[in-house]
């Protein structure tokens, strides 16, 4: 059976519903409806409706969408019922923030690897993984299969990590560098820019209504 393509809108969503859905199943919440979904995530019933068709629907007339199962099956579309080992290149304030984020390991993102180019924080330990130079990097990928790699590194730092990375193996990228990398297109890039969501904040910030308003 052929894959269907999804809009990159819906995949987009699928994190937020896995999201609200585990906070019901800590809540203790069996069943819910799109109804009720809706108006705890702010989306419209027909969208999640239409989002979760794109899937098989889940969800049976007049009973709603158990919740466990459809975290369940979400988690698998996302492809969290697999491991996946990372690697973080750039120690900086950011690259450690994300080595000491222990959710990861709960969705099964398993840092294995930080690396960076200042000699002063090498053989540092972070969460109990010892920071190495990037001159060993090419041997940690020979040796070490690495589903995913963090880019915390300047622009023309990322630039040339990158194709070291996807010339030992590296298939996936989650990249916070200031630049949008050209790679080959069987490697997939996920770009966090943060300035650009601060300017999309302050854009809100400065276009929204006035309080008070009739």
């Amino acid at each position: 059976m052929e894959e269907r393509e999804i809009s990159k809108a819906v995949v987009k969503r699928l994190p937020r519903y896995y999201r609200y859905l585990g906070d019901l199943l800590e809540n203790k919440v069996e069943r819910i409806s799109s109804n009720e979904l809706s108006h705890q995530m702010n989306v419209t019933a027909s969208q999640i409706r239409q989002d979760l068709n794109n899937f098989g629907g889940f969800g049976q007339q007049g009973y709603g969408y158990n919740v466990k199962y459809l975290y369940t099956e979400i988690g698998k579309i996302l492809g969290l019922d697999k491991t996946y080992s990372m690697i973080i290149v750039g120690a900086g304030n950011l690259g450690q923030a994300l080595a000491n984020y222990v959710n990861f390991e709960k969705k099964g993102f398993s840092v294995i690897g930080i690396f960076d180019v200042n000699s002063r924080l090498s053989g540092v330990a972070v969460r109990g993984i010892p920071i190495r130079m990037t001159d060993q990097l090419e041997t940690f990928l020979q040796e070490n299969k690495v589903h995913i790699a963090a880019l915390t590194l300047p622009k023309t730092g990322a630039e040339e990590m990158a194709p070291i990375l996807v010339k030992n193996g590296v298939k996936a990228i989650w990249n916070f560098a200031h630049t949008d990398l050209n790679l080959p297109e069987d490697v997939v890039v996920e770009n966090v820019h943060l300035s650009e969501s601060l300017m999309q904040l302050s854009y809100n910030l400065n276009h929204r209504e006035p309080q008070g308003k009739e």
